[in-house]
């Protein structure tokens, strides 16, 4: 980025890490939801008669998990139904990929993985793409860095010859080990005895000098030398190989990285620097990697350097103009949707700039009223994926959550922990299952769930029935002879597209804490299928029966065939597409916003003196936080959530644990320990939202602990000494949905710039429409372009490249800055590999 403008004292920027990884996808039973086809095959078979695996794969930075699929049973080509969207809140070297093989009595296997280095993630980013699965053993799985000095010297020796002398001096490292579930794989507080091997190697990598094992027991401030004599006159073609081993293994040691430098870099002087600790370059030689198998992955990663808030405002502005451009096929927001390949990345970042502008509304109205003008029959309203359906499906993810929540988690939870069977498909239902049992089961939970939404329209979200509104009269005047369209158009939505889609994947809507295993999954689906097409107006009658697919179904829908269902559905969508005030979505009760297990520490002192940390189940409502000893148990602790005075991370060096932060409500801090990077920054955001508007908000903080008498950040004496740190949540801002802005200008500047040569392709067509009056259908191949209004078309491109190119430059800037800052060798950004 550029240097601050005259009138400003001081220039600032964010760089965030975001990553969206869809991998082995299997389509869903006629369920309508945002699908990937993927898939992994050709995993290793077991040696016995039943050589099927039960599979699932996780996603690790470097080698912490922070995300894990279903399993999926009994294939070696499993399909993985997954989507995964999330922000990286730290560094990282490696984004993995593991295959496992599901023990129940045993340790689960991991068959084999796919490590993409960071730096390459931008080859593969957006596209499918197949990877050969690794093996995974002890001289690949490394992390950490290490501190370290070399010096080379000429000495004299006793009979006078000149020689040359090594010195290598080891100043700290930090090794960083891997996570299971929130925990180091050593002991806490306990740092195992190291070894580190010397070696100084020729250029292919054979041995000249073996240097004697140090032996360390600190993982800090350790000083002590080795040196070693070469007399080699072409001493510069070699180099330094340092090894870091882990000996508190009673049957071998565990190789935990190495690193290598050319002597070349020494010189005269000193060379010091930091070094992330590398695989062995032979550690994977002598496996098969042919015989693991494949997967499949389709990652998007990005990261946004977040410029000061006036370099965006003239993005800003156009975009936000784009509802009132007549027609909106000209305006730049819906350019963006255009020129972008996949939709999906336009209406991330668009939906929430315009809902954080209160504009969401009149531009997802324009852009329907457009993709209507296309729409010939009335049975295909709305069922497309356009940029209208892509906003609509967002809108409603990000502001339909709670009302989610407060409507389908209590009883998907009970579906979900004590699920009944209810297999009614003849060719799955296995000897001695009663059919009819099962369809009880299964008009059960269809009843139960129908009845909840159909009860619920006090509840959605204003901001839903304002935008339902507008669809429900833009049909009926698209389609004034059908007096049924005004409901399908929202139907389409609130049931097929929301409702249905929560109701397959809860997981995916936080509102379940983990995937449903393959039985309830199963059940799940079927109500979806039910739900979508209860919701379906018109879809009862007779003559739609003979439509469906599976005859057992069309069997079971025959129970449902009576008017109150249909009666019930128009009331529903009725109440929903109505502009009337409604009471906001959980005031009368809490609305449960997040759960999960984590680690706490202590509050008080156990009998030898000493805090713990214990595992508890923690559950964040709109009224309180609390932990219990075990999930649906009462209550150990309860905080209510306006007194909570500000959340902040803690600083790892307090308690030798990473993912930590802290809740600060008045008494002593509540230190709490995530299972991982992703989900410490989940449980922050979440407190930080629902107790944004509390009054007595601190504006300091302490980032890390009191421990033995001073706090360990800034050294004060007295506990309840004033923070020494501003906090980073700011001022508390009254609004619904926590969104950044500038953020989200960004990401939309970086799609434009990067579909810069789309947006010229599109101004010569606009030109060439204008000259010839009309498209061009032979050998242009802009026809896949909307343009009604060429003019006005032009003009907003015209404005958006001008606009792209003037903030191409302090970007640009800002990159070299960056890049410069952070010294190659410090603390911040280490060594990787061998240094040049």
């Amino acid at each position: 980025m550029g240097p601050p403008s005259s009138s400003s004292k001081s220039f600032s920027s964010r760089c965030v890490s975001r990553c969206c990884v869809v991998e082995g996808v299997r389509p869903s039973d006629d369920v309508t939801s945002p699908l990937f086809y993927s898939e992994a095959k050709n995993l290793v078979p077991y040696s016995g008669p039943n050589k099927m695996r039960d599979c699932f794969c996780t996603i690790n930075l470097d080698q912490e998990e922070v995300f894990r699929t279903q399993l999926v049973e009994k294939s070696l080509s499993p399909f993985f139904g997954e989507e995964f969207y999330f922000e990286i809140p730290r560094t990282f070297q490696c984004l993995s990929f593991y295959i496992y093989d599901k023990s129940v009595l045993q340790r689960d296997l991991r068959i084999g993985k796919v490590a993409i280095k960071k730096e390459d993630l931008c080859k593969y980013t957006s596209r499918e793409t197949w990877f050969l699965l690794q093996p995974v053993d002890s001289n690949s799985e490394v992390q950490g860095k290490v501190h370290l000095e070399l010096k080379l010297n000429e000495l004299i020796t006793d009979n006078g010859s000149v020689c040359q002398q090594l010195v290598v001096h080891l100043f700290c490292w930090c090794l960083e080990p891997p996570l299971v579930q929130g925990a180091k794989i050593w002991p806490f507080k306990t740092v195992p005895l190291c070894l580190f091997s010397i070696f100084l190697c020729s250029a292919d990598g054979k041995k000249i000098i073996e240097g004697f094992y140090l032996q360390v027991t600190r993982s800090s401030s350790y000083t002590k030398k080795s040196q070693f004599q070469v007399e080699e006159e072409d001493i510069e073609k070699l180099e330094v190989r340092i090894d870091l081993w882990n000996n508190g293994n009673l049957v071998q040691d565990v190789f935990l990285g190495e690193i290598k430098v050319p002597v070349k870099v020494l010189g005269n002087d000193s060379f010091q620097a930091w070094y992330l600790l590398q695989p062995r370059e032979n550690g994977n030689k002598s496996s098969k990697t042919d015989d693991l198998g494949s997967l499949r992955l389709n990652v998007c990663y990005t990261e946004d350097y977040v410029l000061p808030s006036e370099y965006y405002a003239a993005l800003r502005n156009l975009l936000l103009k784009s509802p009132d451009v007549q027609p909106v096929s000209a305006s730049a927001a819906y350019i963006l949707g255009e020129v972008c390949r996949d939709k999906y990345d336009a209406v991330l970042p668009l939906v929430r700039l315009l809902l954080h502008h209160h504009k969401i509304v009149p531009f997802v109205t324009a852009v329907a009223e457009l993709d209507l003008k296309d729409t010939q029959e009335v049975n295909t309203i709305f069922r497309g994926n356009t940029l209208a359906t892509r906003c609509l499906d967002e809108m409603m993810k990000i502001v339909g959550k709670h009302y989610l929540k407060v409507t389908l988690k209590p009883v998907l939870d009970e579906i979900c922990e004590s699920p009944k069977p209810c297999e009614i498909d003849p060719l799955k239902l296995k000897e001695g299952d009663n059919v009819e049992v099962h369809k009880e089961n299964l008009r059960y939970y269809v009843d139960k769930v129908f009845n909840t939404i159909v009860q619920s329209s006090i509840s959605c979200p204003t901001l839903m029935c304002d935008v339902f509104y507008s669809l429900r009269h833009l049909a009926a005047k698209r389609f004034p002879n059908d007096p049924h369209v005004q409901y399908s158009a929202v139907s389409s939505f609130v049931f097929l597209r929301f409702f249905a889609v929560a109701v397959v994947s809860p997981h995916t809507f936080h509102l379940r804490p983990h995937h449903p295993d393959a039985q309830t999954s199963r059940t799940l689906t079927l109500i979806s299928k039910t739900i979508q097409t209860l919701g379906s107006w018109g879809s009862l009658s007779k003559s739609k029966l003979s439509s469906f697919k599976e005859t057992f179904m069309c069997e079971f829908f025959k129970t449902f065939q009576e008017e109150k269902f249909t009666e019930a559905v128009q009331k529903f969508l009725d109440e929903v597409s109505s502009t009337e005030s409604k009471e906001p979505s959980g005031m009368s009760e809490p609305v449960h916003l997040k759960e999960g297990e984590m680690y706490k520490r202590a509050q008080g002192r156990t009998r030898i003196g000493k805090k713990n940390f214990k595992k508890r189940w923690f559950c964040l409502t709109s009224r309180e936080l609390t932990y219990h000893k075990q999930r649906d148990k009462e209550p150990i602790y309860t905080i209510p959530i306006k007194n909570i005075l500000t959340v902040e991370k803690l600083e790892e060096s307090a308690f030798n644990r990473k993912n930590m932060f802290q809740v600060i409500y008045g008494e002593k801090p509540l230190y709490i320990q995530a299972n991982n990077c992703v989900e410490a920054s989940e449980w922050i955001e979440a407190l930080c939202r629902v107790s944004r508007c509390n009054q007595r908000r601190l504006s300091v903080y302490h980032p890390s602990a009191f421990l033995n008498g001073n706090w360990l950040c800034c050294k004060a004496t007295t506990e309840n000494t004033k923070g020494c740190t501003p906090c980073t949540a700011g001022v508390p801002a009254d609004i619904q949905i926590e969104i950044d802005g500038d953020r989200e200008t960004e990401r939309i500047y970086s799609l434009f710039a990067i579909n810069m040569p789309k947006l010229q392709k599109m101004e010569e067509a606009c030109g060439s429409i204008a000259v010839y009056q009309g498209p061009q259908k032979e050998l242009d191949d802009y026809s896949n372009f909307t343009i009604e209004d060429s003019v006005a078309t032009f003009q907003t491109l015209q404005q958006i490249i001008a606009i792209v190119e003037k903030l191409n430059e302090p970007h640009e800037k800002y990159r070299k800055k960056r890049s410069s800052s952070a010294k190659y060798g410090s603390e911040e950004n280490p060594i990787v590999g061998k240094v040049s």
